[in-house]
Formats: structure tokens, sequence, C-alpha cells
């Protein structure tokens, strides 16, 4: 009888137990019902993979896309090495279209890499925009950026300019390997070709380092104590150029001209420790790269080429204007 009882008892809290939960899970289903988690709808979904996530230029270019994005109700991720690395920013690519999104928007770097890399994607039916970075031979639908030979030429013209045709000048780049900075650099040595008193001395890599760059600048001194001009090709060589110029009290004595407009060249300018800088636009570029994406899967016609404002600028242009292209706000 006992045993009856027990078993009773056991049976009651099990279908107790049973219900209550039946319930619980019940209740539940029908609040999710009545009360709906609110689902964002997303025309298209693009990915801008750059060469590197936290570098104040891209996160003007991934600005500009964003506000671009969330203007047409376009889904945009912003992915890549978190520095610079080739091989993870096409990893990345690769993952990326693997995912079948509906548009890639990237930075090619070295064209002999990108061109069957693009092409490969655009096999799958995925459209590439370049910016900043082109490979004009791939599949690609468009570029947006810079022309890098003329950022480097205007470059070259303002050196000759300022320093009356007369100069020995050591160039310090990004990486050897990158479309874009042999670009800068060619178009900085014809602009100064035709001047006998300008000679190149020297051209170094910093591999878009401000600490190699400023190693650099302090070899080239020790090695080549004639070199009274500086041209950094990328955004960080001109910060470290001028990091060793200042530091040996040779403001008065060395010429530089930078590129790009990140605070550090900004402060540097305003001291006269840096002459003069080439400007881009990179929130137009993302801006404006969104549109041309959204236009093509539109079917509508779209340049194959948009070169977006280059300039070289001095510390009497400042402040530049609009700010959106040229000052990252910090959270």
């Amino acid at each position: 009888m006992k045993r009856f009882l027990y078993g009773g008892c056991i049976l009651l809290l099990s279908v107790s137990a049973y219900l209550s939960v039946y319930f619980s899970i019940k209740m539940l289903s029908i609040d999710a019902e009545s009360k709906p988690l609110p689902l964002k709808k997303y025309d298209y979904h693009f990915v801008l993979v750059p060469e590197e996530l936290d570098n104040d230029y891209w996160r003007l270019v991934e600005k500009g896309a964003k506000d671009a994005a969330k203007e047409h109700h376009v889904l945009l991720e912003y992915v890549g090495p978190a520095q610079a690395d080739l091989k993870e920013q096409i990893k990345t690519l690769e993952k990326s279209a693997a995912s079948r999104v509906d548009g890639l928007l990237t930075q090619a770097l070295n064209e002999k890499q990108f061109t069957p890399l693009i092409n490969k994607i655009d096999l799958k039916g995925i459209p590439v925009i370049t910016i900043d970075t082109d490979a004009p031979k791939s599949n690609r639908i468009a570029y947006i950026g810079t022309n890098n030979y003329y950022s480097g030429f205007i470059a070259g013209l303002a050196l000759a300019k300022d320093l009356k045709g007369k100069a020995n000048v050591a160039i310090i780049t990004g990486r050897f390997e990158a479309s874009h900075q042999q670009l800068r650099v060619q178009g900085f040595k014809d602009a100064v070709k035709n001047y006998k008193g300008i000679k190149v001395i020297t051209i170094e890599e910093s591999n878009i380092s401000r600490v190699q760059a400023a190693e650099k600048t302090y070899t080239i001194l020790k090695e080549h104590p004639e070199v009274n001009a500086f041209f950094g090709t990328s955004a960080l060589d001109g910060i470290g150029i001028a990091k060793v110029i200042q530091q040996f009290h040779r403001e008065n004595s060395t010429y530089i001209i930078s590129f790009d407009i990140l605070p550090e060249t900004i402060a540097y300018l305003k001291e006269g420790v840096i002459e003069a800088t080439v400007v881009q636009e990179p929130y137009e570029m993302g801006y404006q790269a969104i549109k041309m994406m959204i236009a093509h899967l539109e079917g509508k016609s779209i340049a194959s080429s948009v070169y977006t404002e280059t300039k070289v600028i001095y510390r009497k242009d400042l402040p530049l204007v609009p700010e959106r292209n040229y000052e990252v706000k910090r959270q």
C-alpha cells in the first residue's frame, strides 16, 4: 500500500511539472507572437574590405560608406585585417564571396594578386568595386579614388616650385609591391626629371609603419647627409620622417612633403616641420562607392573609373573643408 501511494505521488509530481513547463512555454510563445522582434529590412548586403581596419584614412572611407548605406537601406559590413596584412585581406574577400553577398568593395593593393581574385569573385556573380587602389585589368565593375600617378606628379611639382628647382630628395614609400605606391613614386619622379637641380638620391620602404619610416629616415641622414628634402608616399611616412627631422633640429634645413592629413600630420604642418601634404577625399570614396554599386545592381550604367579630388595643401590652407573628408571623430 505504501509503495502504491509513493508511486502515485511521484506520478502526480511528474504530471504537475510537465504541465507547468508546457504552459510556461505556451505563454512565452503567445507573448512572442503578440510582440514580434523588429526585423530591419535591407535591400542589399555589401562588404567593405580595407587594407587595415583601424586606420584613420580607412575609417573615413568606412564613415562615407556607412552614411550612404544607411540612406539607401544597405547592410554594410566593414571587415579585414587589424593591421596591414595582404594574405588576411585576400582571405577575408574569399570568405565574403563564399557567403554570397550582393557586392564587394576593396583596395586592390597588388594588381598581380588581386586581378585573378577579382575575376574569380566575378564568376560567382558578385560585383567588385575597387577603392583607393585599382586593378584595372581585372573584371572589377568600377574604380573610385585618387589618380595615384597624378598625386605623385603634383607632389613633385610642388617640391620643385617650393625649392626653386634644387634639391637632393629621399623618397620613403609604404610598400614597394603596392601598385598605388608605385604610381605615386613614378608620378613624382616624372614631375622632377626635367629639373637638373633635383636629384632623387634613394627610395626606401616603410611597410606602412611610422616607426619604420622614422628608422629609414635616420639611416638616410647618416648615409646620405646631402639629402635636404623628403617625400613620404603613404599616410604614416611623413609622420615618421617629421619625427626624426624634429629630433635632429633640421626643420629649417629639410623640406618634407607628405601624404594625407592624419592628426599628427596636421600638427607637424602647423609647426612648420612638414611643409606640404597631398590630400585625398576618403569619405567621398566610400560614399560614392556604395551609390555606384547600387546603381550597377539596378541595371544602370556607371563610369569605369571615377577620380576623387586630390591637391597639395600648406599650413595656410587649414582648416580643410568639408571636414568629413579629413577628420575622424573618435568616440
